[in-house]
């Protein structure tokens, strides 16, 4: 990690925060985490995976010297204040979390744990923290600024189609964050002569509802927003859009299932994290003072399975752009 980063740390452990919240744990206690996750476990193993690895490269494993209680909303996105609050009265040492719904869920519980987010689209739009440098409360983590990603998306989409006017947005109903993103991005859209038209899902039974009416309407080219359930259902989103032979383009899981382009992320390398955050926090860091992680590193992905099937030729010289290119 930067040595910015962990000068800011270490200027912020000194700060007046309860000791007993934000110290490393007493000598034969095994430090707890709570992780309230969204939607189910299923088509996260990926990312949770990564967690654990970034918490064994700074010596924690599970079951040894660190405790996680595992918390999944399942369908039910009420069920995560419920869980929020349990995991609250079990005195976990931390919470872990992910997505705005999550994030929300964590800071209507607590106002003293800390709380890490795995990955958040814009927590300082949410209100979750005050600054990028300087949080300001208990709350902390990775941000990879959807608003400015989905812009981009949309540019690369105008770029590689010209002659794209409506663009259908893959929004979750349940996720507040996401109409703000729509609003922010509607400038580009209109300086680029497009139109959005949204889309809701709020669970897997809904998606095939939400990307046939999509294509009913016929739009030129899908824009899938992250969300938990969009993310862990990946394969499902992109095998629908295949289906009824829409253009898409989203974060980098939606291309390697079978979509036609994936622009976004490591997602999997900000759930790595997640490792860096806690071992300063148990080392007595301040989570008011540790600057949120923002994401650098993006990649394209282009699917050239999925460009044959719609009858796509895309030049060498877009080849030649991508990161990736899976045949």
């Amino acid at each position: 990690m930067s040595t910015r980063r962990d000068l800011l740390v270490a200027l912020g452990a000194g700060l007046a925060w309860p000791r007993a919240v934000f110290a490393q744990a007493p000598s034969g206690k095994v430090p707890r985490i709570g992780f309230l996750g969204v939607p189910a476990a299923a088509g996260m193993e990926r990312h949770v995976a990564s967690m654990r690895d970034g918490l064994k490269e700074h010596g924690y494993v599970e079951g040894r010297n660190i405790a996680i209680e595992w918390r999944w909303s399942g369908s039910d996105r009420q069920r995560l204040a419920e869980m929020a609050a349990e995991l609250v009265r079990m005195k976990v040492d931390i919470i872990v979390t992910h997505a705005t719904p999550g994030t929300r869920a964590a800071m209507n519980a607590t106002k003293t744990i800390p709380i890490i987010m795995a990955l958040n689209g814009d927590p300082v739009a949410m209100g979750a923290v005050a600054s990028l440098a300087r949080p300001g409360g208990n709350v902390t983590g990775s941000s990879f600024f959807h608003a400015e990603l989905a812009t981009k998306r949309l540019d690369l989409l105008k770029q590689l189609f010209p002659r794209t006017r409506q663009v259908g947005v893959l929004v979750n109903p349940d996720n507040a964050s996401h109409p703000v993103f729509v609003k922010e991005i509607e400038p580009t859209a209109q300086a680029l002569k497009l139109e959005l038209q949204t889309f809701g899902a709020r669970n897997g039974a809904e998606l095939e509802r939400a990307i046939a009416a999509m294509a009913a309407a016929r739009v030129d080219a899908a824009l899938v927003f992250e969300d938990p359930v969009f993310i862990s259902g990946a394969k499902a989103v992109a095998t629908l859009l295949a289906k009824h032979r829409l253009r898409s383009i989203g974060f980098n899981e939606i291309a390697e299932h079978g979509g036609l382009l994936g622009y976004g992320v490591n997602l999997a390398a900000m759930w790595r994290n997640v490792g860096w955050f806690v071992d300063r926090i148990l080392k007595g860091g301040n989570p008011a003072e540790i600057p949120i992680e923002r994401a650098t590193k993006f990649e394209m992905v282009i699917n050239r399975g999925a460009a044959k099937a719609l009858g796509i030729r895309f030049p060498q010289s877009v080849l030649q752009r991508a990161d990736r290119v899976i045949e």
